[in-house]
């Protein structure tokens, strides 16, 4: 016998895989892949059968894909449009019912979130409460950013006063002009002058008349051949003489140029407040150093003006002038002390106003009144503006 290596072991025929066999298991793990696949693409619209067995039910509350969960306290509603809120839903948060669910391969609108965010996506209006007209104006005054303030003291109405260049403040006449044209009776010129000592003309004068008193508008025109009819100052003469103040001259001229004295402002002064002479003028103005040189037909006019308070002179209280053309300051004194007489302004103290009283007709409270002589010239601060003119 010889030694043979043991041989290699023969394949058992139960281990061996047949070509059919082969076949066959090839076949089967292909249809089982191919029903796999069938399957899994067939996932997302043959799964979710909600939306179509119930189309009127409560959406799936599977999660989706960019899909936001509704709150864990929230009590989730079937989705019913009210009544209240349809009309007001704009077009594109409307449902369709025949939508079952949103496509995942596409990104989601944030108003198509989940469905109870379409059903409001604004807030609907409240009904209407009628409010009465009363109740709407409370609730408007309350809603006013602005406070309603009353105030408790009615401010002046006079403007504040205006530093004239040419007015000094120790002027004799400051207190006078600046009362008037606190008032707009007498005003100053564009370059805030006043030309206190600047003459005054007829016209002039009747229109610081026409702005000193309250007279009624003249309805009578007076045709003077003087005066044109588009003068400046005709409204003015014409309510001038139709009030008493001023008269014109024969021939129907007025001289309306023609500057105006100082007896002439006191005869119209005391014409137009229609002040009575005294029965006996000479003792009256027998105070003036100057008094022959008053025209005669002045003199009881004169007397008068010197009773009332009228008659302000300077530098002098003694010397009248009666035939010195009358400047813008004296004018302003004397119409004030008119204003004065006439209670429309109250009075001030000054070392320049005469103050002579009739014998026959003062009391003795009035005689011992005019009889003093004020002590110095106290000057204060009034309540003055306006200038132009």
């Amino acid at each position: 016998m010889t030694n043979r290596p043991p041989s290699e072991p023969e394949s058992s025929q139960k281990t061996a895989l047949g070509f059919d066999e082969f076949i066959a298991i090839l076949v089967a793990f292909t249809t089982i892949g191919a029903i796999l696949f069938w399957s899994l693409s067939r996932k997302d619209s043959s799964w979710n059968l909600n939306g179509l067995l119930l189309p009127d039910s409560t959406p799936s509350r599977s999660v989706q894909p960019n899909q936001a969960l509704p709150s864990p306290t929230a009590k989730v509603e079937p989705y019913a449009v009210p009544n209240n809120v349809l009309p007001y839903s704009p077009p594109d948060a409307v449902v369709e019912p025949k939508t079952p669910s949103l496509p995942t391969n596409r990104a989601i609108p944030s108003r198509e979130v989940l469905p109870f965010a379409q059903v409001i996506p604004t807030q609907p209006p409240q009904p209407q409460i009628p409010v009465s007209p009363s109740t709407e104006l409370e609730s408007s005054i309350k809603s006013s950013a602005l406070p309603l303030v009353t105030p408790a003291k009615q401010k002046s109405i006079i403007p504040p006063p205006i530093a004239f260049n040419d007015v000094p403040d120790n002027f004799w006449g400051r207190r006078f002009i600046d009362v008037l044209s606190s008032r707009g009776i007498i005003k100053g010129f564009s370059d805030y002058s006043f030309r206190p000592n600047q003459p005054v003309n007829r016209a002039e004068f009747a229109a610081i008349l026409e702005k000193a008193f309250d007279q009624e508008p003249s309805k009578t025109a007076i045709a003077f051949q003087d005066v044109p009819t588009k003068f400046w100052a005709t409204p003015a003469i014409n309510q001038a003489i139709s009030a008493g103040f001023l008269k014109g001259y024969p021939e129907k001229t007025f001289k309306p140029q023609q500057n105006i004295s100082r007896v002439q402002v006191l005869v119209a002064l005391v014409s137009g407040l229609n002040l009575k002479a005294p029965t006996s003028p000479n003792p009256i103005i027998s105070v003036y150093k100057d008094a022959k040189d008053i025209p005669t037909y002045a003199i009881g006019k004169i007397a008068a003006a010197t009773t009332n308070g009228l008659v302000v002179n300077y530098p002098n209280p003694q010397i009248l002038d009666p035939n010195k053309v009358a400047s813008r300051a004296e004018v302003a004194a004397m119409i004030h002390q008119a204003l004065v007489k006439r209670g429309k302004l109250e009075a001030i103290t000054s070392p320049n106003i005469v103050r002579r009283p009739s014998p026959t007709q003062a009391s003795p409270k009035i005689s011992s009144e005019f009889s003093q002589t004020p002590k110095s010239n106290q000057k204060g601060k009034l309540s003055v503006g306006d200038s132009s003119q």
